[in-house]
């Protein structure tokens, strides 16, 4: 079995109140020198056989379809050794 990781992220553009309310915090909590924080999810997907093109290719299309909102979020899709 290989895993292929699907990364997930809010686009630049899109306010991020929830990596807004972490940044905040960090100061508060005495980590200082945090500029901004951006949140998002990660997803690993369990795949049986080689990961050739068509494989990431299916795992491309899993993402743009249900793992990602591709109107506010960008994504990544790597294999993971």
């Amino acid at each position: 079995m290989a895993r292929v990781v699907v990364d997930v992220m809010l686009k630049p553009e899109i306010l991020d109140p929830q990596g807004q309310a972490i940044a905040g915090a960090c100061s508060r909590l005495g980590f200082e020198g945090i500029k901004e924080i951006r949140q998002g999810k990660r997803f690993e997907v369990e795949v049986e056989g080689v990961v050739d093109e068509a494989r990431l290719a299916d795992v491309r299309r899993l993402a743009e379809t249900m793992l990602a909102n591709t109107v506010i979020e960008d994504f990544e899709v790597r294999v993971e050794e």
